[in-house]
């Protein structure tokens, strides 16, 4: 139990309780609107977050405040990275068509456990060899550096030897149907482009950041998940992609994830400076897309991730009640949560670990850039950029964390629910330190 005599509040700064020096954790993470603050009533709180730079590029146009949604576009603004960010839609949309296959007629034996007793499915492992071998066909004389996920020690035994069988075809399966790419591999060739995941990461040069499939348990429900890839270039995220085959093309607030609407299958994507966009999988159209403008709790919709074993429901609750928000949480997994903000679905997320539980580079770093460039921004709690920079190290093993916070609220960053939220943070606080 953390000693209260350890937290201290700091005057003329952000109000949150920071943990002290000798504490090991990280301040919680913000994910919250980039935009200038409005002026605040003496009797309000300050501000949760410094102010960043102005953004290079115009900010979303209001004429999307209605649906999040604005006219579709031809082309996303032309930039360095502009090759990459094709390669990485293409790689992650061939993942999600392997990832429905699988899903359309799961077999209790395309599950396993890992170590951590999480599940994995034959689409985990067919979706990161996907991505590897097409980032590295897309972008043959770039160096290539993977941070994801899974690796192949568990393929390697004698008794996965189906498996693996059972992964390699499908991934030529992909291949063959999607028709770009006229090439077979061998179940030796699936294994190399699994274990392309290993990089360490780091501060310095260009390196993909993958998780296969976020939300494996939605997977395996028949719910929601994303196949969430980003690219670092110096340790900042540059782009990044999620393919969320489940997710309704239109709003899902107050639905529980779910919609009736017969299109289904969401692509969003976006690169520093250029804005965030949204389009069917596999259609290449796409619609600028920006968080909402919900300035009354009251009127917010509440995200919150599917699984009570993921986050504190009842942490969450105290905070949706202070804020004196009316709706009931619409729970979904995976960072669908993030595009589906992004778009305007929802003003905010709350989530709050369970006490031990470490978050990793992946399961953030594509979602974060798409609500950044939506018109968010993404901070710690002392207002402080998000680091992915750390990287592994290999003085630890694979299952601990690259990139560890304590908690994750996104929010369409508002003045007014900014506020309010700055200041229910005080009851996480109090749960954190009990």
């Amino acid at each position: 139990m953390a000693s209260r005599a350890g937290i201290r509040l700091t005057h003329g700064r952000s109000p949150l309780l920071a943990a002290s020096a000798s504490s090991s954790r990280p301040p919680p993470v913000l994910c919250l609107r980039r935009s200038k603050p409005k002026p605040y009533r003496r009797h309000l709180p300050v501000p949760l977050w410094r102010p960043l730079a102005p953004r290079s590029s115009p900010g979303p146009s209001s004429s999307s405040y209605s649906t999040g949604i604005s006219s579709p576009v031809a082309s996303m603004s032309s930039s360095s990275y502009e090759k990459e960010l094709a390669a990485a839609k293409k790689a992650a949309s061939l993942a999600a068509r392997l990832c429905q296959t699988v899903q359309k007629a799961l077999l209790e034996s395309d599950i396993q456990s890992k170590a951590d007793k999480s599940p994995v499915t034959v689409a985990d492992y067919g979706s990161q060899a996907i991505v590897s071998l097409v980032l590295k066909m897309e972008l043959p004389s770039e160096k290539f550096s993977l941070v994801a996920e899974e690796d192949s020690a568990d393929l390697q035994k004698d008794e996965s030897q189906e498996t693996l069988k059972r992964i390699t075809d499908l991934v030529n399966d992909t291949f063959s149907s999607e028709g770009t790419y006229s090439i077979s591999v061998s179940v030796e060739d699936v294994l190399v482009a699994i274990d392309s995941g290993k990089s360490e990461g780091g501060p310095h040069g260009r390196h993909w950041v993958l998780d296969p499939i976020d939300g494996t348990k939605g997977f395996l429900r028949g719910d929601q998940y994303a196949i969430a890839l980003a690219l670092l270039d110096e340790g900042r995220v540059m782009l990044g992609v999620l393919a969320c085959p489940n997710l309704p093309f239109t709003s899902i607030a107050n639905l529980d994830g779910h919609s009736s609407e017969n299109q289904t299958g969401c692509l969003f994507s976006a690169q520093t400076g250029c804005g965030a966009y949204m389009q069917l999988l596999n259609e290449p159209s796409a619609a600028k897309i920006s968080v909402c403008t919900t300035e009354n709790p009251a009127d917010a919709s509440f995200f919150e991730s599917y699984e009570a074993a993921h986050s504190l429901h009842d942490l969450s609750g105290a905070i949706a009640k202070k804020l004196g928000v009316q709706a009931p949480p619409v729970r979904i997994d995976s960072q669908a949560k993030y595009g589906a903000l992004a778009r305007g679905d929802g003003a905010i997320y709350l989530r709050f670990p369970h006490k031990g539980y470490r978050e990793k580079i992946w399961d953030h770093a594509a979602g974060s850039i798409v609500v950044t460039e939506a018109g968010g921004i993404a901070t710690d709690a002392a207002g402080n950029n998000l680091d992915f920079s750390k990287g592994s190290t290999r003085g630890h093993q694979r299952t601990n964390p690259i990139f560890c916070i304590p908690s994750v609220v996104l929010s369409n960053g508002t003045p007014p629910i900014l506020c309010q939220i700055s200041a229910s943070l005080f009851l996480f606080t109090f749960y954190r330190n009990k």
